[in-house]
């Protein structure tokens, strides 16, 4: 039996797919995990394109979508604009508790 590492890159057919997973992301995950998230959109778009796109070097949307990286929200707002996508902030559901920051 031959297992293959599962990539949520694979999985993106559509602008609504991605943006589903960023928002799942958002809803459960923490600062980081957002970031990683926008890596994998981006590279489903291909990462080179993305960056061109949103007026940054390839290596240096690299650098600020990997582990080590801490983007400024001007470049979060930069690629997700590239890739089609908008960040949008909604009121919390009342009752549900808020995050703690990390």
């Amino acid at each position: 039996m031959k297992l293959t590492a599962w990539d949520p890159v694979d999985y993106f057919e559509t602008p609504a797919d991605a943006a589903d997973y960023l928002n799942a992301v958002l809803e459960f995950g923490d600062r980081q995990t957002f970031i990683d998230a926008l890596g994998d959109v981006a590279r489903a778009q291909s990462l080179g394109k993305v960056a061109e796109t949103a007026g940054l070097s390839r290596e240096s949307l690299y650098r600020s979508l990997s582990a080590a990286g801490n983007p400024q929200f001007s470049t979060v707002e930069r690629v997700l604009d590239a890739l089609g996508l908008a960040l949008r902030v909604e009121p919390k559901e009342k009752g549900r508790p808020a995050r703690a920051a990390s």
